[in-house]
């Protein structure tokens, strides 16, 4: 026997062919194999919630058709709603940043020349205290050189 005639061919519902075999003599289970229906074997797969919506037919005069519509049309206001009121949370808050750091720089501007104040008050004093203030040795020379001149 060659291998076609032993083999099976079914399409399931989901347009998806399944080839069977039979078991071999080994007593092995024989697991089914998938193979697109479509010659091109590449084709996406179609999610359940869109199977069965291609063939079906829509009556736009039905309550259940204007009952969707409405929720749908409510969801997609509320989607917009909230879209448009976290972009303008988003630019609040980029302004209120912006603000922050410019005060802070004026504040590093302030800082920056109080330090440069208080650096020179520290170095005027260190050099007025420098000047001040005589080293100990030439103190007792000029004593010893005065007390000899008498």
């Amino acid at each position: 026997m060659s291998k076609t005639s032993q083999q099976s061919s079914t399409t399931d519902t989901n347009g998806v062919s399944v080839i069977h075999t039979p078991a071999h003599s080994s007593g092995l289970q024989q697991v089914p194999q998938l193979v697109p229906v479509s010659p091109g074997g590449g084709g996406k797969a179609v999610p359940p919630s869109k199977q069965g919506k291609k063939n079906s037919f829509v009556d736009r005069n039905s309550d259940e058709y204007r009952q969707r519509r409405e929720r749908n049309n409510m969801a997609v206001k509320k989607s917009r709603l909230k879209s448009k009121q976290k972009a303008q949370d988003t630019l609040q808050r980029v302004n209120q940043l912006k603000e922050e750091n410019e005060r802070l720089e004026a504040k590093i501007k302030l800082l920056t020349k109080e330090l440069s104040v208080l650096k020179d008050l520290f170095l005027e004093h260190a050099h007025n205290f420098a000047d001040n203030v005589q080293p100990v040795g030439t103190e007792t020379t000029t004593t010893n050189a005065e007390s000899s001149g008498q």
